[in-house]
């Protein structure tokens, strides 16, 4: 599902070339603030190596890790953790 979802967005990447992304690495509340600061960096970066193994201009492609700053669900138990472990994308066109 997620390959798919990544294969869309190359797509659209690809047929539109004045678009760029940021992709933002989120991680779950569990571990020390710097561990989810680099676990979050790996995981942008993971995601932005894909979109360029599909072919996307890799300067068109910014990452950002949030670590577990930002939690979209709250909770102490594994179903938030689930969901703050993620990727983000925010999509800007060029003027």
């Amino acid at each position: 599902e997620n390959l798919q979802a990544l294969d869309a967005i190359a797509d659209y990447l690809t047929k539109n070339p004045k678009v760029y992304i940021f992709i933002e690495g989120h991680c779950d509340e569990r571990g020390a603030a710097a561990f989810n600061m680099a676990l979050g960096a790996r995981r942008g970066n993971s995601v932005r190596n894909l979109l360029i193994k599909q072919g996307v201009d890799l300067n068109r492609i910014f990452t950002i890790s949030y670590g577990k700053e930002r939690p979209t669900a709250f909770g102490h138990f594994p179903g938030a953790w689930r969901q703050n472990r993620r990727a983000v994308f925010k999509i800007f066109e060029a003027m």
